[in-house]
Formats: C-alpha cells, structure tokens, sequence
C-alpha cells in the first residue's frame, strides 16, 4: 500500500505543480461556455449595414404598406438621436411587379441579384394572401435570402403583412378593429414552479417564476464539468503510460513494485487531480452563487453526487485508459485509441436535449442506469429541476461501482502483460485475450 501512495504522490505532484495545469484549470470553463460568455461580450454589437429588399405583391394589396412601414420605420429606430449613431439597419423596399407569365426566371434573377449583394432578400406576396382559405396555394408568402431561417427581416416582414392584411380582413368583414381588440390579445402562458410550505413557519410559499435559462444551463454545466473531470484526470492516463513505457521508465519502475501497484497509482494520481479540479470549480462557484443569491435556485444537493461519481468515472475509464496506454507503442497508436476510449463521455453529449426534455421519461431513466453512460446522465437528470425516484442515483452508483472494479481489473491483466512489450501493434484480439486470459 505504501508504495502505491508514493505512485500517487508523484503522480499528482507531476501533474498539479506544472503550468499546464494551472492555465487548463482555467481555461477549460472558459472553453465549454464560450457561446454564452462571447453573447455577453458581443451584445448590442449588431450589424447596422442597410438592407434592400424586394417585394413581388401578386395581390396589389400588401407591398405598398410594407414600403410605409419601412419608411416608418427607419424615421424612428434606425438612429439613436440622443447619441447621435445609427443603432440598426435601415430597411429599403423596391416594389417589382410580378412576372406573370414567366415567374421562375423573375425568382431567378432576384435570387441572382441577392447573391451579387444587390439585394439582401425578396418577398413574394400570394394573389389569395386575404382569403387563404379558399386557395392556400395562393396565400403563400415567401421569403427568400442566403440565410432565411434565421433572418430579423423576415421576422419583421411578417408582423408588418399578417397585421395588415387582419385589419384588411376585419374591415371586409364590416367589424371595427377596436371593438375586437381584447378578442385579439395574445396572452402568453408563464411557466412557474411549484407551491411550497415553509418547514419552519409553515406558510405557504409562493411559486416563483421559471427561467428557461436556468433550467437548461444547470444541467449543461454540470454535465460539462464532469466532462472536463474526465478530460483532466483520466484521458492523460493514455498518454502518460505510453510514454513511460517508450522511454523504458516503466521498467526501472517494475522493477520495485507489480504491474497493478503501478496502474494503481497512477489510477489514483488521476481521480486526486481531478477532486483537486473540481474543489477548485466548486468553491469558486459558491463564490458566485453567494454573491449573486442565486444558492435557492440551483440544485445544491446534487454537489456530493458529483464528487461520488466523479471518482467512479475516473476509475472506470481510468483503468481502460491506463491499460491501452501500456499496449501502444507509439504517439500515433496512443492518438487512434483515445477516441473509442473516451466515448462514453461522448455519447452522453449527444443526448442532452431529449434528456433535459423529460427526466423521467422511459428512454431517459434506461440510459442513465447504463453503468458506462450512468455518471454523466444521472447528474444531467438531477440537475434538471424535476424530481427523480431516490432509489435511481443509489442504484445507478452501484452499477458504476460494478462496472469500474471490472475496468480495473480487467485493465490490470491487459496493464501487467502489455506494459514491458514492444514492438506488438495494438490489435483488439491481442487486447480481449489478454483482458480474460491474461
């Protein structure tokens, strides 16, 4: 046991004490919410270049008011008077008349003068747009530009159309629009939380309000951060093996102590960096959540999970890892077998969005007490503000415990026969007959 320790110990010490530790501690959060941090620093950093836009009114009834409300438009929003400095894009609008007996080749050269960046885009208004019913067909409206699906023009192109062709239809119809006005009021559903009782008073608390935001991040974030466990104490493993063993450390190393006392320590030099990893992301984000107050609306409890499963992860990829390190033979062996090794923290990636959708669903419940993909869909699952059976968390640590001492060992016996041999390439048949006949 002793000489296990001090296999720790140098191995911790060899990886925490150098700079690259330091600077991957830190940018590593930095990297995963890049998205978010760059939307913080970027925000109000629009493109305020004008746009052009066509109009084909097959109806004679719609391009018109689209050319007034632009004009409208770009008198009161385009520039911040008080600043003195244009604050969004201009819209100009240049009415075509429709192509009847050749429409295609109208689209055509349209679409051709978006490409060129004479246009930004082009509307074409269906002749039926103010009775869709009676020829669907006919009442299309579409928008066409390089980007379509994502484009703030075609956002507003529709409120301006839809609202003018509702007052047009109301006004047909021989109905004042403001005797219809609550008629028409959009009332939007707010999402909430649950009632609660105070424990100590025994008052009943209010629902508060609930943010998409929250809801999807926390889950995220703490799926990612056993990522980064995993990227920082077990994928070096690979590396660090193959390495020892190129160089012939590993056989001065042999020499005092067995194959297994050797993996060991290394296993657990890698599950010691990665507690130091995530103590260290942990008291900083109690920083945060204290000085933000936000310590009610995350889901604390889940804290002591992490570090359990974070150790598991560690030994049950750690000890496959370590074991692939000790059968290459080479950099570029080490680099093709990181890839399959890593990815059952890979796949869980993959799955975010059905399991933040529903938790609790059958397909979300099945996956997550799959032992290989149990740490990291597990924490997803009680991180998502929905409240899962007890018995799932303690069943699915169990199955990881299962799973990791079978890595280890099974990673022992490829570890003590491939650690001293050179020059035999890593094949999969030489890998499982080694794993179950030693």
């Amino acid at each position: 046991m002793s000489k296990i320790l001090k296999l720790l110990r140098r191995e911790y010490r060899a990886s925490v004490r150098t700079k690259g530790f330091i600077i991957g501690l830190a940018l590593a959060p930095i990297l995963m919410s890049g998205s978010l941090i760059a939307m913080a620093l970027f925000r109000g950093k629009v493109d305020t270049s004008d746009r052009w836009i066509a109009v084909v009114d097959h109806s004679n009834e719609v391009a018109g008011v689209i050319l007034a409300a632009a004009e409208a438009r770009n008198d009161q929003v385009v520039y911040d008077k008080e600043k003195d400095k244009k604050v969004k894009s201009a819209y100009f609008i240049e009415i075509i008349d429709p192509d009847t007996l050749n429409p295609a080749m109208l689209r055509l050269q349209l679409s051709d003068r978006v490409r060129s960046r004479d246009l930004h885009a082009f509307v074409e208004i269906g002749s039926g747009v103010l009775s869709p019913q009676a020829n669907p067909e006919e009442a299309r409206i579409t928008y066409h530009a390089e980007n379509a699906a994502i484009d703030e023009v075609r956002g507003w192109l529709s409120g301006q159309i839809n609202n003018y062709l509702r007052h047009v239809r109301l006004t047909r119809a021989g109905i004042e629009e403001d005797a219809v006005g609550e008629m028409l009021t959009w009332l939007p559903v707010e999402s909430m939380g649950l009632i609660s009782r105070d424990e100590e008073t025994g008052q009943v608390q209010e629902a508060e309000r609930s943010s998409e935001m929250e809801a999807v991040l926390t889950p995220i974030f703490t799926m990612f951060l056993m990522f980064i466990m995993v990227m920082m104490g077990a994928v070096p493993l690979l590396n660090a093996v193959m390495e020892e063993k190129t160089q012939r450390i590993a056989e001065v190393i042999l020499g005092s102590v067995r194959p297994f006392q050797f993996m060991m320590g290394k296993l657990l030099g890698g599950v010691a960096v990665s507690l130091t990893g995530l103590s260290v992301y942990a008291v900083l984000g109690g920083i945060v959540v204290y000085r933000l107050d936000l310590a009610d609306k995350l889901p604390l409890n889940v804290l002591p999970w992490i570090y359990a499963y974070a150790v598991l992860m560690i030994f049950m990829l750690g000890g496959g890892l370590a074991a692939l390190g000790a059968v290459c033979n080479d950099a570029k062996d080490a680099q093709n077998l990181t890839m399959p090794a890593i990815l059952p923290a890979m796949i869980p990636m993959f799955l975010l969005v059905p399991i933040i959708e529903a938790p609790n669903s059958a397909f979300a419940t099945t996956l997550s007490l799959f032992p290989p993909f149990t740490p990291m869909l597990m924490l997803l699952r009680m991180s998502a503000f929905e409240t899962i059976p007890l018995w799932q968390p303690w069943v699915g640590l169990l199955g990881v415990l299962l799973f990791a001492l079978i890595s280890v060992w099974l990673g022992g016996r490829i570890f003590r026969v491939a650690i001293l041999m050179q020059g035999q390439p890593p094949k999969l048949s030489l890998i499982l007959r080694w794993a179950f006949r030693g």
